[in-house]
């Protein structure tokens, strides 16, 4: 099956300006992320940006390069532009992989499209992970997903979900592994039917609410199948403190130059 990639690349971010060319070891952050998708195996690697700047290093490092508004509310928003401005057919699939995800497994990129070939009632998918403390739990920086019976997304939430009615119990030993809870991975597939109508929308109120774009999929009906990935992305970037972990991750994965594309770009954190 073939897919393809599209990764939003917003010059104005609000905590780190400018951040997707922001330099890690040498190398502009967005080329990292390019080569995850290329790596990955996608057909097409689109840069979706309102910048530029950005277009210019997209082309340079082998991707395509997409001239979007600097008005959208979301990566989803901005990717509904560059399927109309491509015209491309509301079948195929297309992946959102976000801009500052340079350590995202380019496995996952994979797993996350091929989760639409093999489940063909679903438009959206993504992939999540299991919990195992109870701090990332509690965290709202970690984003929550629960799922039914048939590995259909429920709900997102900042929030630790589903949480234990009977303290007691949660105290005993059930924080050890978090039940009934993943660990969501910011990674989504759709097809181009599904980001066209999501594009039509208006942010929803759950939305503005949790700050997290995949509830107004679920706020209008889409459902969205969801899959245990198979591995862990690095560290993303919204700060600067955020690059020095990066770079600390890469050396630890034995990334030795800038631009090393090996083995450290695969499925697994380092210990």
């Amino acid at each position: 099956m073939g897919y393809k990639v599209v990764i939003p690349a917003r010059w104005g971010s609000t905590r780190l300006p400018g951040k997707v060319l922001h330099p890690i070891r040498g190398r502009p952050m967005l080329a990292y992320v390019i080569d995850v998708a290329r790596i990955s195996g996608a057909d097409t690697v689109v840069v979706a940006s309102e910048s530029e700047k950005v277009l210019e290093l997209a082309v340079q490092a082998g991707g395509v390069g997409c001239l979007t508004s600097a008005d959208h509310a979301s990566g989803t928003d901005r990717i509904g532009e560059v399927v109309e401005q491509l015209h491309w057919g509301d079948d195929e699939v297309v992946v959102n992989l976000q801009g500052d995800e340079p350590l995202m497994p380019p496995a996952l990129v994979r797993q996350c499209a091929t989760l639409l070939e093999q489940r063909t009632a679903f438009t959206m998918a993504t992939l999540g992970v299991p919990l195992h403390t109870r701090e990332d739990f509690e965290n709202p920086n970690v984003v929550k997903v629960v799922v039914d019976c048939r590995g259909r997304a429920l709900y997102f939430s900042r929030a630790p979900i589903p949480w234990p009615r009977d303290a007691e119990t949660a105290e005993a030993g059930g924080w050890s592994r978090i039940r009934g809870a993943l660990r969501h991975i910011g990674l989504y597939a759709y097809r181009v039917s599904a980001i066209k109508r999501l594009a039509m929308e208006p942010p929803c109120e759950l939305e503005e609410i949790e700050r997290l774009e995949q509830l107004r999929a679920l706020w209008i009906g889409i459902d969205i199948a969801v899959e245990v990935g198979r591995g862990l992305p690095g560290p993303s970037v919204d700060t600067y403190a955020d690059v020095g972990k990066v770079e600390d991750w890469m050396v630890a994965a034995g990334m030795t130059r800038a631009g090393s594309s090996q083995v450290s770009l695969g499925s697994h954190s380092p210990a």
